[in-house]
């Protein structure tokens, strides 16, 4: 007997039966390449990190990271410490951990830490895991702290390398959507180089962050602290978003780097 193809069961068969195969294929490969997809966020966010301390391929105007192949290696050598301070609702840490406690309690590096979903979380009054990570550049030692925020059209962030006076040693910066040749540009050299000595403090001792500034009265990035750098042009709502995740974000280290005063 032949097969009715024009009744509607058949189609309704036909389409549960498609959906159920492209279903579990889909769920085949998620889970095949899941390992792939973890090694390729641990390779990236260490050339971040490693970027933002200076520790890059950079050469004339490019950005250029260090190769994945020497990644790892690199990040062993430079990144002398990690650490996971856990803040509270009024911003006071309430915990802080070594890399090896952390990976004992939670099964995963630091620097593997959602920075958006802990982001969210705090939002709604859950304790908040900041990653930092400890290097030296140049003699002295280099704090280095991820950042995430809102662009223009999504998600926005960075890694900010700092002294112990919270001075800025280098940054990196990177987005989803922003548009090319405006907000884009958050992550060209000509931008991010402008971070460099930059400070986040006041001479008070003031935390007052950094603004991505429109009308800038410094255009060179001379004054190292007027807490502003030059904005990019036809980017006002990115460089908002910049201006925004520096001083929500870095505010948190702030009880950090005092200690390290008394220390």
């Amino acid at each position: 007997m032949a097969l009715n193809t024009e009744k509607n069961s058949y189609t309704v068969i036909f389409a549960i039966g498609m959906v159920l195969v492209v279903g579990a294929l889909l769920a085949y490969l998620a889970s095949s390449l899941k390992p792939t997809i973890t090694e390729n966020e641990r390779l990236e966010k260490q050339q971040n990190i490693l970027y933002a301390m200076g520790v890059n391929n950079n050469e004339g105007s490019s950005v250029e990271f260090i190769s994945t192949a020497v990644a790892p290696k690199e990040f062993e050598k430079n990144i002398s410490e990690q650490l996971v301070l856990t803040v509270d609702a009024s911003g006071k840490i309430i915990k802080k951990q070594t890399r090896e406690e952390y990976l004992e309690e939670f099964k995963k590096e630091p620097y593997l830490i959602d920075i958006k979903k802990e982001k969210s979380n705090y939002k709604n009054g859950t304790p908040r895991q900041l990653p930092l990570f400890v290097g030296e550049k140049d003699g002295k030692k280099v704090y280095v702290a991820p950042i995430y925020g809102k662009g223009l059209w999504d998600a926005i962030w960075g890694y900010v390398a700092m002294d112990e006076n919270m001075v800025v040693q280098g940054a990196y910066f990177d987005h989803k959507g922003e548009t090319p040749g405006l907000g884009a540009n958050i992550k060209q050299r000509f931008f991010m180089d402008d971070f460099y000595g930059e400070h986040l403090l006041s001479e008070a001792g003031v935390f007052k962050g950094i603004t991505v500034a429109k009308g800038n009265a410094d255009p060179k990035n001379e004054d190292k602290t007027d807490n502003e750098v030059d904005a990019i042009a036809g980017a006002t709502i990115t460089g908002d978003g910049v201006t925004a995740m520096i001083k929500s974000d870095l505010k948190l280290y702030v009880p950090y780097f005092k200690s390290l005063k008394n220390m």
